[in-house]
């Protein structure tokens, strides 16, 4: 593909991402499923070029808004820009690119070429900007990252709009983490160990997953370190009932499998049937044959009240506006309004307090999300626990000895991590504890 066709390319999908109808990833993927022609080095560029736009859009309708308010703003304008600003191309790489031949987008408007040349050799950053701005997340949003993250919003929004690396969990239902490294090292993979997680491996290269070995064996698996550390926080241990409560594709499910030794009873719960359904062949690709699929009419399904107080664990990864995740899902930003979030809220509030009759006597409730928002983190658990006083916090150093061994390399009594100070996506994990003994004194059950 010439140059110009792969921008008409990204012009094109990212008009498609604009209505909102799917991820960028999958419009993306599903654009290359059709169009099998396009090498490596044309996917590589196509996909360079969309991302540009979804990570600084906020500063490129900033500067067309400012040097071409008669311009509409969409995917073309955006990436016309982009290519100068982010980029560095030259303005007269731009008309060569846009030369209305085929495959290639139409030349260049009179106020377009004159967009482009305004901003020749300009940094993209430009003291004017607003903090949202700068931080390329919707305007509404920032009262609400600022009481969550304070000083550090600048710093945690430019890593937001960092390329994440590649988190890989290994699966040590059949084999540890050295002889994974040593198995893609024989691929050529140079891959890190991970900071927190002690089966976790980071691999900053692209990397053709699906054609080695390791991964359709079932040996390693995608998973941002952040949420392996959610998993292995859960504690789950061999001979346990665990319920995963929000269980989606399988991710987490498949390591709690892992620290369960494949031993005991893990069931995988969603409202999407369909999700469950996807997790079938990676459950049998990782050997995790102790994990029932339960479909879910609502989270007030009731085979919850069936199971009642039955399980020794219940993780509830729940449903958020996913602002921790914006290094790999830039194109979610755009798609949150205010009301998502009051929205969300209420769900996740109903989602713990149904969730949380499945914990016995004595057995933990963990509860996380992908969002950096106070509203859907600290302030959600604090409600909880006004309203179910049979359920104490239990600080996560504890959690951290016991599940990990050694100390806690975090303070506070829940855990909240993030792109800038941890170089994970932004997680969030609270572990509670349901007492032995009911208000009132009475005694419910033995603890594990």
């Amino acid at each position: 593909m010439t140059p110009g066709a792969r921008v008409e390319a990204a012009i094109q999908l990212l008009d498609v991402i604009a209505q909102g109808r799917a991820p960028a990833d999958d419009v993306v993927a599903e654009y290359f499923r059709r169009h099998r022609f396009a090498g490596v080095k044309d996917r590589a560029a196509i996909s360079g070029h969309i991302y540009a736009v979804l990570r600084r859009r906020a500063e490129l309708d900033w500067w067309i808004g400012r040097l071409a308010p008669g311009l509409a703003i969409d995917g073309r304008t955006r990436l016309l820009v982009a290519l100068v600003l982010i980029e560095d191309w030259t303005p007269d790489d731009v008309t060569r690119a846009c030369d209305g031949d085929r495959f290639r987008p139409v030349g260049l408007s009179n106020e377009e070429d004159r967009l482009i040349s305004r901003i020749a050799g300009k940094k993209i950053q430009h003291r004017d900007m607003p903090l949202h701005v700068v931080g390329n997340f919707p305007s509404w949003l920032e009262p609400h990252l600022e009481a969550a993250l304070g000083r550090d919003l600048t710093r945690e929004a430019e890593a937001l709009n960092q390329p994440a690396a590649l988190d890989l969990r290994v699966n040590t239902l059949k084999l540890d983490r050295e002889k994974a490294r040593a198995v893609l090292a024989r691929d050529g993979i140079d891959a890190a160990r991970t900071k927190f997680s002690p089966i976790g491996l980071r691999v900053f290269d692209r990397v053709p997953l699906a054609g080695l070995g390791i991964f359709r064996d079932g040996g390693i698996e995608v998973q941002d370190e952040g949420s392996q550390l959610a998993a292995l926080l859960t504690d789950a241990q061999p001979g346990m009932r665990v319920a995963d409560f929000c269980a989606g594709a399988g991710g987490k499910t498949l390591a709690l499998a892992a620290s369960m030794a494949n031993r005991g009873h893990l069931v995988a719960c969603d409202v999407s049937a369909r999700r469950l359904e996807r997790a079938t062949q990676r459950l049998r690709r990782n050997g995790a044959s102790i994990v029932q699929r339960q479909p879910l009419t609502s989270h007030r399904d009731k085979w919850v009240k069936r199971h009642a107080q039955s399980f020794d664990r219940v993780l509830v990864d729940a449903p958020c506006t996913g602002t921790g995740t914006w290094r790999r899902n830039p194109d979610a930003k755009w798609r949150l309004e205010p009301e998502d979030l009051t929205e969300l809220v209420k769900l996740q509030a109903d989602i713990l307090d149904s969730a949380q009759r499945l914990v016995k006597a004595g057995g933990r409730l963990i509860y996380v999300t992908c969002s950096l928002l106070r509203e859907e983190n600290e302030a959600q658990i604090e409600k909880f626990l006004e309203t179910h006083p049979d359920f104490a916090l239990v600080p996560i150093g504890e959690v951290w000895q016991r599940a990990l061994g050694g100390d806690c390399p975090f303070r506070g009594p829940m855990l909240r991590l993030s792109p800038a100070r941890h170089g994970t996506d932004g997680f969030f994990i609270a572990v509670m504890n349901r007492a032995l003994t009911a208000p009132g004194g009475a005694t419910e059950g033995k603890a594990r």
